[in-house]
């Protein structure tokens, strides 16, 4: 034991929980060794904070620090090797203890930020997959040959908050070219709620010129004057040239013609 230090039994020495056999070893060492020595000062010191009372500094520690203040004046500008101490070993273990506890949280920090991460792809990823679905369902039914298919497929417009051109397009399709009136007046009422894309303002202004069902040319007319369309302007003047044009059409758009122009 004389040449090896006994820093990590000081605490239990302190407190009384070595046996006859290992305190009387320690005591041996510890009369051999300097630096246990110090290090049970400094241990009694320390535990001494919490029971006593700061003392007034002593004129042994008033001489003590105005001679380590002479010694830095002097060791000014050089460099200076410090050698450093050995520190006792249940320091080492407390603060590797704390360093073990503080890499556990941040691991499980870690594993928990990777893992939402990675539900939340999978989400997005699934989500994705049910919208290319949803999308090939209904662009299917709206080609269907049975007219109530088509509206079945244009009606599936519902289950999309922000549906992509190729959508929009084939509604479009379905307002212009569809043979089956009741599809067309569907295939407009999904459209008319997405009046802000430029795909849908042409499609109106291109049904109106073609439209030869009343109802849907009403629908149309009003949708352009609500979004103020001013592009609508010709061809609800070719639509009051026409002969062949409803009465209450022409009277409709005579009413309305002046505010988008």
């Amino acid at each position: 034991m004389e040449k090896n230090h006994v820093f990590d039994q000081i605490p239990d020495y302190l407190d009384g929980n070595l046996n006859k056999s290992a305190e009387a070893e320690f005591e041996k060492h510890l009369e051999q060794c300097a630096d246990c020595q110090k290090e049970l000062e400094e241990m009694k010191s320390f535990f001494n904070m919490f029971e006593e009372e700061v003392p007034t500094p002593s004129d042994r520690l008033k001489v003590k620090f105005e001679s380590a203040l002479e010694q830095e004046k002097m060791n000014q500008g050089k460099v200076v090797q410090l050698e450093a101490k050995p520190s006792s070993n249940w320091t080492g273990n407390i603060l590797k203890i704390a360093a073990s506890i503080a890499l556990l949280v941040a691991a499980f920090q870690m594993g928990s930020l990777f893992q939402q991460r990675k539900v939340n792809e999978d989400i997005a990823q699934l989500q994705d997959e049910t919208n290319q679905m949803k999308q090939t369902a209904m662009l299917s039914l709206m080609e269907n040959q049975s007219a109530s298919k088509r509206i079945q497929g244009v009606n599936y417009i519902e289950e999309f908050e922000q549906p992509d051109e190729a959508i929009i397009q084939a509604l479009a399709n379905r307002l212009l070219y569809d043979e089956n009136d009741n599809v067309r007046m569907t295939a407009f009422e999904a459209l008319v709620k997405f009046t802000s894309s430029e795909t849908v303002k042409t499609t109106f202004i291109n049904a109106l010129e073609q439209e030869k069902n009343p109802s849907i040319q009403v629908a149309i007319i009003q949708a352009l004057v609500q979004i103020q369309e001013k592009k609508a302007a010709e061809p609800m003047k070719k639509l009051l040239e026409k002969e062949d044009t409803q009465p209450f059409i022409k009277d409709q758009i005579r009413a309305v013609l002046p505010s988008i122009t």
